[in-house]
């Protein structure tokens, strides 16, 4: 096992387990960054409920009592190409679960995959439903972290805008999230989750989600305001409004997210500790529950970007007769973009679509003024060849009447030629 690590993927994250000088070597041969896995509670959830490893697979227990590291690499999409170059992983009877032993032979500096031989695969059924749910509460506790960077970096002022609201559920975030925190820390220090600790924040789902839907009804609002608008001047203080309340409802959309993640860190840790033989099941659920959060809250984001956006090109179809108001509203679309995609990127969710790109006034008066240009010229060089082919006509016509008069002169001359002679 010297040169031999187990790798577990959910998808979201990798485990690498081994000897710790194995483990060292794989992670830096690939350059992939990782966090503790927490070896300790590992093994523990291996044996609970049961007398050692039993019904784990011989390699399995022997990778269990020879391992001292356990390391998580969250997947990228770089790394997920480094693990595919090694020959990538091997689906398990877990769902969404995959699993490869990989190894370094001899003095060699390249990491094979090892050969599926008896007594190697499957692993242990134990250490596949208990890795990836050490693995969630991982990227979960990361997903929190970058939320906390998140609210920091626009600056938001979260307990005032909850403060603020009158609705009770709101203002009841505030407790929720000090319980939430004040729990994570306890069991950072105990390392598991108590019936007393998970009694303060049981009841706490309901408010967190009260919250969420609240918040998205809001933007919605937003939406919905900029669809009703006629006149530029009104979807410009419209515009300027859902620039200044957006930032506000994503911060609280975001803040649901982070203690939500909190609460399902909290939870798995409770299964762990009440129905081991549910974890697997409990972290499957958790994970479909969250996707349907996110989705919930890509509806309503993109619905309120796709309403800015068209708000946006109407005041640049009519720039040029406001010229103040029609800048201000692409450029609230702008900011209001700029905002979700931000928001997107640190929830996981994806871009927003791009930002409408103002159109100056002096832009849309140069267009119009190449317009007239050209207008214009058409009109001068009709007028030319209109006056041309009049002086044409006008002398065509002097022409038949001075020949009309000279021929009469000669009808006149004749008989006095005649008497001359």
């Amino acid at each position: 096992m010297d040169n031999e690590v187990e790798l577990i993927s959910d998808g979201d994250g990798l485990a690498v387990i081994g000897e710790s000088s194995a483990v060292e070597r794989f992670l830096d041969t690939l350059g992939l960054p990782s966090k503790d896995l927490g070896l300790p509670r590992l093994s523990r959830l291996l044996n609970l409920g049961s007398a050692g490893l039993q019904g784990a697979s011989a390699h399995a227990a022997a990778s269990a009592q020879v391992a001292d590291s356990a390391r998580w690499v969250r997947l990228t999409e770089e790394s997920a190409r480094k693990i595919k170059d090694l020959g990538g992983l091997t689906p398990t009877k877990t769902p969404g679960v995959s699993h490869a032993m990989i190894g370094r032979p001899g003095a060699s500096k390249s990491w094979i995959q090892l050969d599926k031989g008896p007594g190697q695969l499957p692993a242990s059924p134990k250490l596949l439903a208990g890795a990836p749910a050490l693995m969630a509460q991982l990227a979960m506790q990361q997903a929190m972290d970058e939320i906390t960077d998140y609210l920091a970096v626009i600056d938001a002022k979260l307990d005032d805008v909850l403060r603020s609201q009158r609705d009770s559920v709101l203002a009841q975030m505030i407790g929720v999230g000090l319980q939430i925190e004040e729990a994570m820390t306890i069991r950072e220090h105990v390392g598991r989750v108590n019936e007393i600790t998970w009694s303060k924040v049981q009841a706490s789902t309901g408010t967190i989600a009260d919250t969420q839907a609240y918040a998205l009804l809001q933007l919605d609002a937003l939406a919905e305001k900029l669809e009703r608008k006629s006149t530029i001047a009104d979807l410009m203080k419209t515009a300027n409004d859902a620039e200044a309340k957006t930032r506000e409802w994503l911060a609280v959309l975001a803040r649901c997210f982070q203690l939500q993640e909190g609460i399902a860190i909290l939870e798995l840790d409770r299964v762990l500790e009440t129905a081991p033989e549910d974890l697997d099941g409990h972290r499957q659920g958790l994970r479909a529950a969250r996707q349907e959060r996110l989705d919930t809250i890509s509806r309503s984001t993109e619905q309120l970007v796709a309403r800015i956006h068209t708000a946006a090109a109407r005041a640049n179809s009519r720039v040029l007769f406001n010229p103040i108001q029609s800048p201000a509203v692409v450029q609230a679309s702008t900011s209001v973009t700029t905002s979700v995609s931000d928001f997107h990127e640190r929830l996981g969710i994806g871009a927003a679509r791009d930002s409408v790109e103002t159109r100056r006034w002096a832009a849309a008066a140069a267009d119009v003024r190449d317009l007239a240009r050209t207008k214009g010229a058409d009109a001068v060089g009709a007028g030319k060849r209109l006056g041309t082919a009049a002086r044409g006509r006008a002398a065509s016509a002097t022409e038949k009447a001075a020949n009309r008069v000279a021929e009469r002169a000669r009808r006149w001359q004749g008989p006095d030629d005649d008497s001359t002679e």
